[in-house]
């Protein structure tokens, strides 16, 4: 089985900031990548309509990390639980898990990748085109190839050379468009 990916939002981070925002369908399962800040909620909103979901059968939220670019329009998703590195959140229930391996659908799995923030997690789609894997190790396939509020460089270095190794089909970052990964990608 594989998995259905949709950019319905490409982020950037220039004057203004947005988060690249994603739709993952496998199945039941419904999943939005980090449905953080973008110009108006219409930009999450109005593509989702267009594939012919409605926010309350969204059944899954991942936060790559916990920065307000990346989190603010969580409540767009009333029924959906939300993964973070620690844990799933459901209504009032606080479910303490590792983020690492953990699998949202037979497709669907999260990566524990620290660098830009300690509590990172990449979310690796296997769709029908390939791996694609949707991160904030990189803001943008233009850069910066040092990310600037990465707490350890090292650290950054090692969770990016993990998904290179993976040998995704296409990454979506953080703050910009999908991109092919090759020789010149920052590790």
């Amino acid at each position: 089985m594989t998995a259905t990916l949709e950019v319905l939002a490409e982020g950037y981070a220039d004057e203004r900031v947005a988060s690249s925002v994603v739709l993952v369908r496998e199945g039941d399962v419904v999943i939005v990548v980090d449905p953080g800040m973008v110009r108006s909620r219409s930009v999450i909103l109005d593509p989702l309509a267009a594939a012919g979901v409605d926010p309350a059968a969204v059944t899954d939220v991942v936060l790559s990390h916990h920065h307000p670019d990346h989190t603010v329009n969580v409540a767009l998703f009333p029924v959906a639980r939300v993964h973070d590195f620690q844990a799933i959140y459901h209504g009032d229930v606080w479910e303490e898990r590792e983020a690492e391996g953990f699998h949202l659908a037979p497709s669907v799995e999260l990566l524990y990748t620290p660098g830009h923030t300690p509590q990172d997690i990449s979310t690796v789609v296997r769709t029908g085109s390939g791996l694609v894997v949707c991160t904030h190790l990189w803001w943008s396939a233009q850069g910066p190839a040092e990310d600037p509020y990465a707490e350890d460089a090292a650290v950054l270095a090692a969770s990016r050379a993990r998904i290179l190794d993976l040998a995704p089909a296409l990454i979506v970052p953080g703050h910009g468009p999908a991109f092919v990964p090759d020789g010149s990608t920052p590790r």
